[in-house]
């Protein structure tokens, strides 16, 4: 969701002013009042059956239904880029280098791989088997049917219409439900998705969580779930009831390993990208704690403040390039972690936050307490943590003792020993070495989690097989 491209690089396609702000609101508001009815369980139910049966008819199943759907995705992309932007901006202050690179564009190579392998992907793979069969076999995709998709705030374009690529590429009737946390760019969806997308089959629902609990009350092929451990939980139990299987891209404390011997300005950078330039570090994969050593950890926060304020100036609350916090409920979450006793004496750098604008300061801390809340949770925000080991090998138990198994592990190094402990010691949905984020914009990688980061995975062929049936036949002669 990132990319190690430098932050000041200046954008001129779109430049997102309050004029365009006030006039996307507005328009989107009174879409809003004209078309809002409730949506119960029995509006759920009903819409579900509609679905169901175009599903049935074999409306979705057809090379050319799917690529009509993936093109006109790549169209919404196209056509209003202004918009998106806009609307992101509105949501989360989203800097428009980040909305291009972060969401559009990882939004964009997603759709075209598509569009490229979808004859290959649907192609059903043969299968050599003994002669003594006397046979053929092969492997057939075959869509699931009716899926749910719910979405999430911090990335609202990408992480709503990414899981919808692999759906419909995978020819499934689809519900997305975006997150009401970003309620510019759930409305935009809504208005676009109805526009360039077959609505007998793609459906947005809007709403908070009387509407996503309307939704989970139906019976579904498959749900798709991006956000908390705390509500995928609801989600799962949920499915459990019609034995619905789930995908659940969730999160965790993501560790970042850092050897002495790895390139100082150029690992400060790659984190410093990865952390604040990634929503301001309200990314499920943004870097959430720094392991290094107690001799080197000084020098890694000098290096820091160099880095930061070549990014983001002295003055990080004034600058464009950061995001704002999602919300107050958000803000004061971070602020109470920032304030517990045995670690507000531990900030080294930052620190700075104004409650009127929603913004955090980058802030880093040396030797927090094992113990302390920010150790304990999910950070989900500016915050980064540098904890200190005797011996950069130590980092790994340290990793391990929490019992959880992170969504990306990073680790900075030069030395190949080290990077295969890292590789076989450390469990976590995904890894990289010398570089943070970058691993969710490799399309031939699948994403996921493992554990209580999540289950199951998408990106690419991945996200086709995710909402697909790999159906066995067998053909006697």
């Amino acid at each position: 969701m990132a990319s190690s491209l430098p932050m000041k690089k200046t954008w001129t396609r779109h430049v997102v002013s309050a004029l365009e702000l006030d006039g996307l609101k507005t328009a989107i508001n009174v879409s809003v009042k004209e078309e809002k009815a409730a949506f119960d369980s029995k509006a759920a139910n009903s819409l579900v059956k509609q679905l169901r049966a175009n599903f049935a008819a074999g409306k979705t199943r057809s090379y050319d239904w799917r690529m009509g759907q993936l093109r006109g995705i790549l169209k919404i992309l196209d056509n209003h880029e202004s918009e998106i932007v806009a609307a992101l901006r509105s949501d989360l202050s989203k800097p428009v280098h980040e909305a291009f690179i972060n969401e559009i564009i990882n939004l964009q190579k997603s759709c075209k791989l598509a569009i490229k392998k979808l004859k290959e992907w649907m192609t059903p793979e043969k299968v050599p088997i003994s002669l003594a069969l006397k046979g053929s076999a092969e492997i057939v995709p075959e869509p699931l049917g009716v899926v749910l998709i719910i979405s999430t705030w911090n990335f609202p374009l990408l992480l709503s219409l990414d899981p919808v690529v692999g759906a419909v590429a995978a020819g499934n009737s689809v519900v997305l439900k975006p997150s009401e946390l970003a309620p510019v760019t759930s409305s935009l969806l809504a208005k676009l998705v109805s526009q360039y997308l077959d609505r007998s089959c793609v459906r947005v629902v809007e709403g908070a969580v009387p509407e996503t609990t309307a939704l989970l009350e139906q019976k579904w092929d498959k749900i798709f779930y991006t956000g908390s451990g705390r509500i995928g939980r609801t989600v799962m139990a949920a499915a459990a009831k019609h034995l619905t299987p789930v995908v659940l891209e969730l999160g965790g404390k993501c560790p970042v390993v850092v050897d002495p011997d790895a390139d100082i300005k150029v690992t400060a950078r790659r984190i410093a990208i990865g952390k604040w330039g990634c929503n301001n570090g309200q990314a499920c994969i943004a870097p959430d704690y720094i392991i290094t050593t107690k001799d080197f950890a000084p020098k890694l926060v000098d290096t820091f403040r160099e880095v930061l304020q070549q990014i983001f100036g002295r003055s990080p609350l004034n600058s464009k390039d950061l995001s704002r916090i999602v919300n107050s409920n958000h803000f004061d979450r971070l602020t109470k972690l920032m304030d517990e006793d045995k670690v507000s004496g531990k900030i080294v750098h930052g620190g700075e936050r104004d409650k009127t604008k929603l913004k955090i300061a980058p802030t880093i801390f040396l030797d927090v307490p094992h113990d302390s809340l920010i150790m304990n949770e999910e950070i989900f925000g500016p915050l980064l943590p540098i904890i200190t080991v005797d011996k950069v090998e130590d980092s790994f138990d340290l990793i391990n003792s929490s019992g959880r198994k992170p969504l990306a592990a990073y680790l900075f190094t030069s030395n190949e020993e080290l990077k295969k402990q890292f590789v076989a010691s450390v469990s976590s949905g995904g890894q990289l070495v010398n570089d943070t984020v970058l691993h969710v914009a490799v399309q031939e990688l699948p994403f996921g989690g493992v554990g209580e980061s999540g289950m199951g995975s998408y990106h690419g062929k991945f996200s086709f097989d995710a909402f697909s049936h790999k159906k066995p036949v067998l053909s006697k002669y």
